[in-house]
C-alpha cells in the first residue's frame, strides 16, 4: 500500500515510516501544510497519516482539499490536541480514524488495517475477482484455489489493479505507486512491463486476459 505521513515531528514522522515499510509499503512524507497540500493535490495514496496541527497550515485545511478533491484516500488524524471538538471536525470532514499522541506503533497499524479494509474492499480480508482470489491479511493469491507465488511488486500491483478495474493506469502513475518518491529517479519505465509480464505469466493465460494495454497511455484491469 502507499502511505503519505504528513506530519512535523521528525522523529515521530521517521518512526512512523521506518515501521511502515517493514511491511513493503510505500511511504511518502511531508513535513509542513504546504508540501502536504502539494502533494494530495498531485498524488494518491491509500492512507494519509495527518497531524491536525502542522507547520504553516492546519491538517483541517488537508482534509477539506481531500473532500474538494473528491479524493478516496483514507485518513487517520493523529494529534496531541484531544478536543472532542477537533476530532468531530475532522471526522465531519471525512477522516476515517483519530488517535491522540502519544500512540504505540502498533496501535496506529492496526487502525490503518482496518480503514484500508473499509474503505477499498467493504471490510473483508478477503478479494474475488472472478478465479482470482487475495488473502489480504497473509498477501496469498489463488487461481481457482491454487496459491502462486507472486514477487511484492508484482502483488501490489495485483492489487492497484483490481482496487482501479476499469480504470486507464498511466506508466507514471503505476510507477508511483510502487516506488513513491523514488519514482522520480528512475530513468525510464521498462521495469514496469517487466513486472506486467511476469505477473500476468503467473496469472495463467486465463487470469492475463485481465490486464490490457491501453496503447499510448498505460494498462487497465478489465473483466473480459
Amino acid at each position: 500500500m502507499k502511505f503519505l505521513i504528513a506530519e512535523d515531528e521528525i522523529d515521530l514522522q521517521q518512526s512512523i515510516v521506518t515501521y511502515l515499510q517493514r511491511d513493503g509499503h510505500v511511504c511518502e512524507v511531508a513535513s509542513d501544510f504546504h508540501e502536504a497540500s502539494d502533494k494530495v493535490y498531485i498524488y494518491d495514496y491509500d492512507v494519509i497519516i495527518l497531524d491536525i496541527n502542522l507547520n504553516t497550515g492546519s491538517g483541517i485545511d488537508i482534509l477539506k482539499i481531500l473532500r474538494k478533491e473528491n479524493k478516496r484516500s483514507g485518513v487517520i488524524i493523529i494529534s496531541a490536541n484531544n478536543s472532542l471538538n477537533d476530532k468531530l471536525e475532522g471526522l465531519d470532514l471525512g477522516a476515517d480514524d483519530y488517535i491522540t499522541k502519544p500512540f504505540h506503533l502498533a496501535e496506529l497499524n492496526s487502525r490503518i488495517t482496518a480503514v484500508l479494509r473499509r474503505g477499498k474492499f467493504g471490510g473483508d480480508e478477503l478479494i474475488e475477482f472472478n478465479e482470482i482470489r487475495i488473502d489480504t491479511k497473509s498477501r496469498t493469491v489463488y487461481i481457482d484455489g491454487k496459491s502462486i507465488s507472486l514477487t511484492k511488486k508484482e502483488y501490489d500491483l495485483l492489487v492497484f489493479f483490481i482496487s482501479n478495474k476499469g480504470r486507464v493506469l498511466s506508466k507514471e502513475i503505476i510507477a508511483e505507486h510502487l516506488w513513491g518518491d523514488d519514482s522520480d529517479l528512475l530513468d525510464n519505465f521498462d521495469f514496469i512491463y517487466v513486472h506486467i509480464n511476469n505477473l500476468r505469466k503467473k496469472l495463467t493465460a486465463e487470469g492475463a486476459k485481465y490486464i490490457k494495454t491501453a496503447y499510448g497511455s498505460g494498462y487497465k484491469f478489465i473483466e473480459d
